[in-house]
């Protein structure tokens, strides 16, 4: 493979994988543009390939896990925001990818090392090669940071808005806002589960569980929402 030698510790360094093969990484740095300027046929597209694989089954499998309450539909839905071009693009920027990706020089003049789509599909291809190098549970080490971190983000907004929604519902109606009132808790201290009933206009609107109090409430507002005609 004609590729010089660049030092990629600062890379390996952020994504927690130190590579047996260097030669796979720097592979998964190298879009078509620059293979295409130095003649070489090789580039990351091949590894992209088997990256999108690998980084839809260990978010499945994530999912499935660490989410028993959710159902079928829910878990696609979320499965599909976490593995999404705009969280890979937003786990890449946090890992500079971009500043170690080799691209053609005009690739890199319109803005290449910035641009969402080839971030995303450098890391999956990234992914892809910790795969080859060191297996499964090594790709899988790499990409759950990434899974946690898009997660909780979208849950930090599905509380805002579900809350947000049903107060200014309730505001409309010229109801009290909601009371979120905890009735109790399941299972032991280390994974305790939440109860909160959501109480609108002196009724019960809405209950929801949770492993803290905030997503119960927000599983409460979005329950009281979807039994109001009115949201």
């Amino acid at each position: 493979m004609a590729f010089g030698r660049r030092d990629l510790t600062p890379i390996e360094k952020r994504l927690g994988y130190r590579f047996k093969r260097q030669d796979l990484l720097e592979l998964s740095l190298t879009h078509r543009s620059w293979a295409n300027e130095q003649s070489i046929p090789e580039h990351y597209e091949r590894l992209e390939f088997l990256g999108d694989a690998v980084l839809g089954l260990v978010t499945a499998e994530w999912l499935y896990a660490n989410h028993p309450e959710l159902p079928e539909g829910e878990l696609s839905k979320h499965k599909a925001q976490l593995v999404s071009r705009d969280s890979l693009a937003q786990h890449a920027q946090e890992l500079e990818l971009g500043a170690s990706l080799r691209i053609g020089v005009g690739e890199d003049r319109s803005g290449g090392r910035t641009k969402a789509s080839l971030l995303a599909d450098s890391m999956e291809a990234v992914f892809g090669a910790i795969y080859l190098d060191g297996g499964l549970e090594a790709a899988r080490k790499a990409i759950l940071p990434m899974l946690e971190e898009v997660f909780l983000a979208l849950l930090r907004k599905t509380v805002t808005d579900a809350k947000t929604q049903l107060q200014e519902v309730a505001q409309a109606l010229g109801w009290d806002l909601p009371d979120y009132r905890l009735t109790g808790s399941l299972g032991p201290d280390h994974s305790k589960v939440f109860v909160i009933e959501c109480w609108l206009h002196g009724e019960l609107g809405g209950r929801g569980e949770g492993t803290s109090k905030k997503v119960a409430e927000q599983r409460a507002a979005a329950d009281a929402l979807a039994r109001l005609p009115e949201a």
